[in-house]
Protein backbone atom coordinates (compact mmCIF):
# COMPACT_ATOMS: atom_id res chain seq x y z
CA UNK A 1 0.00 0.00 0.00
CA UNK A 2 1.16 3.37 -0.91
CA UNK A 3 1.87 6.33 1.55
CA UNK A 4 -1.22 7.73 3.50
CA UNK A 5 -0.43 11.43 4.54
CA UNK A 6 -3.69 11.68 6.01
CA UNK A 7 -2.90 9.22 8.58
CA UNK A 8 -0.38 10.63 9.05
CA UNK A 9 -1.90 14.50 9.58
CA UNK A 10 -4.58 13.26 11.97
CA UNK A 11 -1.95 11.32 14.29
CA UNK A 12 -0.32 14.83 14.53
CA UNK A 13 -3.45 16.08 15.58
CA UNK A 14 -3.95 14.09 17.77
CA UNK A 15 -0.54 14.13 19.53
CA UNK A 16 -0.73 18.16 19.67
CA UNK A 17 -4.41 17.59 21.09
CA UNK A 18 -2.64 15.67 24.22
CA UNK A 19 -0.09 17.78 24.54
CA UNK A 20 2.31 15.06 24.04
CA UNK A 21 6.08 14.93 24.00
CA UNK A 22 6.96 14.98 20.35
CA UNK A 23 8.22 11.84 18.83
CA UNK A 24 8.98 10.53 15.30
CA UNK A 25 5.74 8.92 13.21
CA UNK A 26 5.40 5.73 14.02
CA UNK A 27 6.76 3.42 11.70
CA UNK A 28 3.34 2.58 10.03
CA UNK A 29 2.53 5.69 9.18
CA UNK A 30 5.57 7.15 8.70
CA UNK A 31 6.70 9.14 6.08
CA UNK A 32 9.90 7.63 4.00
CA UNK A 33 10.79 10.20 1.70
CA UNK A 34 10.89 13.76 2.21
CA UNK A 35 8.31 14.06 -0.94
CA UNK A 36 6.35 11.91 1.52
CA UNK A 37 7.11 13.95 4.53
CA UNK A 38 5.50 17.10 2.55
CA UNK A 39 2.51 15.46 1.52
CA UNK A 40 1.90 14.76 5.07
CA UNK A 41 2.64 18.58 5.47
CA UNK A 42 0.22 19.77 3.53
CA UNK A 43 -2.60 16.91 4.72
CA UNK A 44 -2.25 18.56 8.18
CA UNK A 45 -2.80 22.18 6.71
CA UNK A 46 -5.84 21.14 4.72
CA UNK A 47 -6.97 19.73 8.72
CA UNK A 48 -5.91 22.81 10.14
CA UNK A 49 -6.66 25.46 7.51
CA UNK A 50 -10.54 25.74 8.89
CA UNK A 51 -9.34 26.62 12.09
CA UNK A 52 -6.00 28.34 11.69
CA UNK A 53 -6.79 29.72 8.25
CA UNK A 54 -5.40 29.36 4.75
CA UNK A 55 -1.18 29.72 5.07
CA UNK A 56 -0.23 33.11 4.99
CA UNK A 57 3.42 32.52 4.25
CA UNK A 58 6.35 29.91 4.78
CA UNK A 59 9.52 29.58 6.64
CA UNK A 60 12.57 27.63 6.49
CA UNK A 61 13.93 25.31 9.35
CA UNK A 62 17.02 23.39 9.69
CA UNK A 63 19.22 26.10 8.31
CA UNK A 64 22.52 25.20 9.96
CA UNK A 65 25.36 22.77 9.04
CA UNK A 66 25.46 21.27 12.74
CA UNK A 67 21.48 20.62 12.70
CA UNK A 68 21.78 19.53 8.50
CA UNK A 69 24.26 17.00 9.56
CA UNK A 70 22.27 16.02 12.73
CA UNK A 71 19.50 14.87 11.21
CA UNK A 72 20.76 13.59 8.05
CA UNK A 73 19.74 16.03 5.37
CA UNK A 74 21.95 19.07 3.17
CA UNK A 75 19.12 21.58 2.85
CA UNK A 76 17.11 23.20 4.71
CA UNK A 77 13.54 22.51 4.93
CA UNK A 78 10.30 24.06 4.55
CA UNK A 79 6.91 24.66 6.78
CA UNK A 80 3.61 26.92 6.10
CA UNK A 81 2.36 30.05 8.16
CA UNK A 82 -1.14 29.69 8.83
CA UNK A 83 -3.15 33.29 8.41
CA UNK A 84 -4.59 33.17 12.14
CA UNK A 85 -1.15 32.66 13.93
CA UNK A 86 0.69 35.63 11.85
CA UNK A 87 0.59 38.31 15.05
CA UNK A 88 1.59 41.81 14.97
CA UNK A 89 3.91 43.53 17.71
CA UNK A 90 3.57 44.06 20.42
CA UNK A 91 2.00 40.51 20.87
CA UNK A 92 0.88 39.46 24.17
CA UNK A 93 0.31 35.73 24.39
CA UNK A 94 -0.15 32.92 27.12
CA UNK A 95 2.59 30.57 27.84
CA UNK A 96 0.09 28.43 28.76
CA UNK A 97 -1.04 28.05 25.51
CA UNK A 98 1.67 26.51 24.70
CA UNK A 99 4.11 23.15 25.69
CA UNK A 100 7.18 24.30 24.53
CA UNK A 101 7.64 27.41 23.15
CA UNK A 102 11.11 28.48 21.21
CA UNK A 103 11.59 31.84 20.12
CA UNK A 104 13.79 32.47 16.55
CA UNK A 105 14.96 36.17 16.09
CA UNK A 106 14.37 36.90 11.77
CA UNK A 107 13.66 39.19 9.22
CA UNK A 108 10.71 38.40 7.73
CA UNK A 109 10.34 39.71 4.02
CA UNK A 110 6.50 40.57 2.62
CA UNK A 111 6.11 39.94 -1.08
CA UNK A 112 4.82 42.55 -3.47
CA UNK A 113 3.56 40.18 -6.27
CA UNK A 114 2.64 36.83 -6.79
CA UNK A 115 5.84 34.11 -7.28
CA UNK A 116 4.46 32.00 -9.92
CA UNK A 117 5.31 27.86 -9.25
CA UNK A 118 8.90 27.15 -10.89
CA UNK A 119 12.12 26.83 -10.00
CA UNK A 120 13.53 29.63 -12.32
CA UNK A 121 13.45 32.38 -8.68
CA UNK A 122 16.93 33.79 -8.14
CA UNK A 123 18.50 36.56 -5.70
CA UNK A 124 17.82 39.15 -8.53
CA UNK A 125 14.49 38.42 -9.45
CA UNK A 126 13.36 38.75 -5.28
CA UNK A 127 14.55 41.99 -5.35
CA UNK A 128 11.89 43.00 -7.49
CA UNK A 129 9.06 40.84 -5.73
CA UNK A 130 9.57 42.22 -2.08
CA UNK A 131 7.55 44.96 -0.28
CA UNK A 132 8.62 45.50 3.04
CA UNK A 133 11.28 44.00 5.33
CA UNK A 134 10.66 43.29 8.88
CA UNK A 135 11.94 42.45 12.17
CA UNK A 136 10.21 38.94 13.53
CA UNK A 137 9.92 36.40 15.85
CA UNK A 138 9.16 32.75 15.30
CA UNK A 139 7.39 30.75 17.43
CA UNK A 140 8.63 26.84 17.76
CA UNK A 141 6.63 24.25 19.49
CA UNK A 142 9.50 21.82 19.49
CA UNK A 143 7.24 19.81 22.14
CA UNK A 144 9.94 18.98 24.48
CA UNK A 145 11.68 17.45 21.33
CA UNK A 146 14.92 15.40 21.84
CA UNK A 147 16.42 16.76 19.06
CA UNK A 148 19.15 14.10 18.52
CA UNK A 149 15.94 11.57 17.89
CA UNK A 150 13.92 13.79 15.52
CA UNK A 151 13.92 12.64 12.04
CA UNK A 152 13.76 15.01 9.59
CA UNK A 153 10.84 13.55 7.94
CA UNK A 154 8.74 13.72 10.58
CA UNK A 155 9.80 17.39 11.35
CA UNK A 156 8.68 18.21 7.83
CA UNK A 157 5.09 16.82 8.53
CA UNK A 158 4.69 18.20 11.54
CA UNK A 159 5.14 21.31 9.80
CA UNK A 160 8.42 21.84 10.90
CA UNK A 161 6.96 22.60 14.07
CA UNK A 162 5.73 26.17 13.08
CA UNK A 163 3.43 27.69 16.09
CA UNK A 164 3.28 31.40 14.28
CA UNK A 165 5.33 34.46 14.15
CA UNK A 166 5.05 38.16 15.17
CA UNK A 167 6.03 41.13 13.43
CA UNK A 168 7.04 44.43 13.42
CA UNK A 169 5.92 47.14 11.25
CA UNK A 170 9.80 46.85 8.87
CA UNK A 171 10.30 49.15 6.03
CA UNK A 172 9.71 49.36 2.65
CA UNK A 173 12.38 47.43 0.51
CA UNK A 174 13.45 49.02 -2.34
CA UNK A 175 15.68 46.73 -5.01
CA UNK A 176 19.21 47.26 -5.12
CA UNK A 177 19.11 47.74 -1.04
CA UNK A 178 21.44 44.99 0.96
CA UNK A 179 19.65 42.96 3.68
CA UNK A 180 22.78 41.19 4.30
CA UNK A 181 24.82 41.58 7.46
CA UNK A 182 22.49 43.99 9.46
CA UNK A 183 22.88 43.58 12.60
CA UNK A 184 19.97 42.22 15.14
CA UNK A 185 19.66 42.89 18.76
CA UNK A 186 17.68 40.90 21.59
CA UNK A 187 16.37 42.36 25.04
CA UNK A 188 14.92 40.50 27.13
CA UNK A 189 13.74 42.80 29.97
CA UNK A 190 15.71 45.62 29.04
CA UNK A 191 18.73 44.34 29.47
CA UNK A 192 20.74 43.12 26.13
CA UNK A 193 20.99 39.22 25.79
CA UNK A 194 22.49 38.40 22.33
CA UNK A 195 23.26 39.72 19.00
CA UNK A 196 24.00 38.48 15.49
CA UNK A 197 24.12 39.56 11.95
CA UNK A 198 21.78 38.40 9.01
CA UNK A 199 22.82 36.39 5.75
CA UNK A 200 21.34 37.26 2.64
CA UNK A 201 17.60 37.05 3.51
CA UNK A 202 16.93 37.36 -0.54
CA UNK A 203 18.66 34.39 -1.14
CA UNK A 204 16.77 32.59 1.43
CA UNK A 205 13.21 33.64 -0.17
CA UNK A 206 14.79 32.53 -3.40
CA UNK A 207 15.42 29.29 -1.96
CA UNK A 208 11.92 28.81 -0.37
CA UNK A 209 10.12 29.93 -3.45
CA UNK A 210 12.00 27.24 -5.57
CA UNK A 211 11.33 24.73 -3.30
CA UNK A 212 8.01 25.37 -2.89
CA UNK A 213 7.92 25.83 -6.71
CA UNK A 214 9.30 22.50 -7.59
CA UNK A 215 6.15 20.75 -5.42
CA UNK A 216 3.53 23.15 -7.73
CA UNK A 217 3.27 25.73 -4.93
CA UNK A 218 3.30 29.55 -5.69
CA UNK A 219 3.50 32.25 -3.05
CA UNK A 220 1.05 35.07 -2.72
CA UNK A 221 1.87 39.08 -2.79
CA UNK A 222 0.97 39.66 0.57
CA UNK A 223 2.56 36.93 2.39
CA UNK A 224 5.40 36.64 4.15
CA UNK A 225 8.68 34.23 4.32
CA UNK A 226 10.59 34.09 7.10
CA UNK A 227 14.20 33.98 6.64
CA UNK A 228 15.95 32.20 9.19
CA UNK A 229 17.79 32.70 12.57
CA UNK A 230 20.07 35.51 13.51
CA UNK A 231 20.31 34.73 16.92
CA UNK A 232 20.62 31.28 18.62
CA UNK A 233 16.86 29.55 19.16
CA UNK A 234 15.91 30.44 23.11
CA UNK A 235 13.15 29.11 25.14
CA UNK A 236 10.30 31.99 25.82
CA UNK A 237 9.91 32.02 29.65
CA UNK A 238 6.37 33.50 31.14
CA UNK A 239 6.50 36.82 32.34
CA UNK A 240 9.11 38.03 30.39
CA UNK A 241 8.68 40.83 27.36
CA UNK A 242 11.22 40.21 24.26
CA UNK A 243 12.46 42.86 22.01
CA UNK A 244 14.22 42.27 18.76
CA UNK A 245 15.25 44.97 17.01
CA UNK A 246 17.38 45.22 13.42
CA UNK A 247 19.22 48.41 11.88
CA UNK A 248 17.38 49.95 9.71
CA UNK A 249 14.32 47.79 10.03
CA UNK A 250 12.91 48.75 13.66
CA UNK A 251 11.67 45.78 16.28
CA UNK A 252 9.23 43.45 17.31
CA UNK A 253 8.09 42.83 20.82
CA UNK A 254 6.42 39.91 22.34
CA UNK A 255 5.52 39.21 25.64
CA UNK A 256 4.92 35.97 27.00
CA UNK A 257 1.91 36.13 30.13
Amino acid sequence: MGFDAGAAARHLIDEHARRSQFANLPGAIAPQTLDEAYAAQGALEDLLAPTLGVPGGAKIAVTTKVMQELMGIDQPCCGMIFSKRIFTSPARLAFSDFISLKLECEIALRLARDLAPGTGHTKESMAEAVSHAMPAFELVEDRNAEYRKVDVKSLVADNCWNAGVVLGAGAPFAAGRSLAGLQGILDIEGKREAQGWSEDPLEVLAWTANLLGGRGRGLKAGQIVMTGSLIATLPAVAGKTFRFAVEGLGETVFEVE
